[in-house]
């Protein structure tokens, strides 16, 4: 039997994490529903009045020429568009993209003077390094306090009306530092694929929203971002994203390698600048999975994603609720609780279903199935569509992703871009690094056995060693 003690602790932890959910959800209704459309009739009427000069640095490296030209013709066209004056800044690093971008700037942009391009031209050693050269670039040409950079992936189709739909929040409050949009994507591959993505960005929209009511998002996505253009000029912000790295107790130091978006937010976070979610504005990914195999390509994405936010998770913990505000901190804090609570609900149906009750499972996965295919329902807020799959894939992405993260949690220093073939090499001598992946594999096992041992002795399947309880 399992004990009324338990199941009274698990149902206490069921209804912080549901109740945690259903906060989220009815917080983004709040900010899109409410507060939101003051902002949005404030930003319009300043950019009516005003028009700042705007800065759009796409960063392009292994793109396919196809998409290359989608991406800089929705560039130009929006630069076309914009109130005032646009540069358009392009880090490359192939000749062929140059020439490409230089046709498509004569073909959209001739006998003009409002859009000018700017060409940075890089080694290929990475988008952190592509990111501070345009930057830099975009500093020596002295933009003013109202002017804004937004940084565009080179795999994200913007909007024709972004700069003048975003340009103006920043007129607005001057503690704004930044803000990024919603995301929709273009997947080329399989059904499954594209429901994943589908339902990623939805629920990326949800919780977007309920943090942007704290005016303070949990990320500055590198697909596009919009900054206030004497943050991006900033020295220590430059640095920050050029060479960021931390200090870990047990890996030693280590440079980041992928992750700019979490070093830039972690900049602005410290920094004490707003970051902010603008839901009305779509801007389009074009993704392209890693690999033909679902739980491959989902491993080599979901190991580069919950890595960034691992690696920065801890430092911005430590500025603490005074500095960032209650809500934010203890947003971040759930972060690195969720990997495991979300993990016992499997982990004690499978124990009880093989040493306590065979139907144990069974009333398992009638609980995950009425759950999820709730929450699919309440993506109904966020998109016009949902899917038969997302109750499957709700239910893939917590457990599969939470044991990617524990996984994680245990090789922070272990990086790898899914597009550039380009890793993180630890330590350049063999033996240190074999001495780390033992000692990680050691702590992981250990945790895990301790996390399945916990569990297992609340359902009274390990006795309590009461002999080690006596004291003498």
């Amino acid at each position: 039997m399992i004990g009324g003690g338990f199941i009274g602790t698990v149902g206490m932890l069921a209804l912080w994490r549901y109740g945690w959910g259903i906060l989220h959800f009815v917080r983004a209704l709040v900010y899109r529903l409410k507060v939101f459309p003051h902002m949005r009739r404030t930003a319009d009427a300043l950019i009516g009045q005003e028009a700042p000069n705007a800065y759009l640095l796409v960063t392009t490296f292994r793109i396919d020429s196809a998409v290359t030209t989608r991406v800089y013709k929705a560039v130009f066209e929006a630069a076309l568009s914009a109130p005032g004056k646009v540069t358009v800044v392009a880090s490359i690093v192939e000749t062929g993209d140059q020439r490409l971008v230089k046709a498509l700037f004569r073909s959209l942009c001739a006998d003009q003077d409002k859009v000018d391009l700017v060409v940075v031209r890089i080694a290929g050693t990475g988008k952190r390094d592509a990111l501070a050269y345009g930057f830099r670039a975009i500093a020596r040409r002295c933009p003013g306090d109202d002017d804004v950079v937004a940084v565009i992936d080179g795999d994200s189709i913007v909007p024709q009306d972004l700069i003048r739909k975003c340009a103006g929040f920043f007129l607005n409050d001057p503690r704004i530092g930044a803000l990024t949009t919603d995301e929709v994507s273009e997947v080329r591959g399989s059904r499954v694929f594209q429901e994943w993505y589908a339902l990623r960005f939805a629920q990326r929209h949800t919780l977007m929203s309920s943090m942007g009511l704290s005016e303070r998002v949990l990320t500055l996505t590198g697909r596009m971002a919009m900054f206030r253009a004497s943050i991006v000029c900033d020295p220590g912000f430059i640095r920050q994203v050029e060479l960021d790295y931390i200090d870990h107790w047990r890996l030693g130091r280590f440079k980041f390698l992928t992750g700019d978006d979490k070093s830039s937010w972690f900049w602005l976070l410290r920094s004490g600048y707003k970051m902010i979610y603008v839901p009305d504005v779509v801007v389009m990914t074009v993704e392209d999975p890693p690999t033909d195999n679902f739980f491959s390509a989902a491993a080599m994405l979901m190991i580069r994603w919950f890595g960034n936010m691992l690696r920065t998770n801890s430092r911005a913990l430590a500025l603490g609720p005074d500095k960032i505000g209650l809500f934010t901190w203890w947003a971040i804090l759930d972060q690195r609780m969720s990997m495991w609570t979300s993990l016992v609900g499997f982990a004690v149906a499978m124990i009880a279903t093989f040493f306590v009750n065979g139907y144990a499972f069974l009333l398992y996965a009638l609980w995950i199935l009425t759950s999820r295919y709730l929450l699919t329902l309440s993506l109904l807020a966020s998109r016009p569509r949902v899917s038969v799959f997302y109750p499957f894939l709700l239910y893939f992405n917590q457990i599969f992703g939470s044991l990617m993260k524990v996984h994680i949690t245990f090789r922070l220093d272990r990086q790898k871009w899914t597009r550039q073939k380009t890793t993180f090499a630890a330590r350049s001598s063999k033996r240190p690094l074999i001495a780390s992946s033992f000692m990680s594999a050691y702590m992981h096992t250990l945790s895990l056995a301790a996390f399945l041992a916990l569990l297992a002795w609340s359902v009274e399947v390990l006795p309590t060693p009461r002999a080690l309880l006596i004291f003498p």
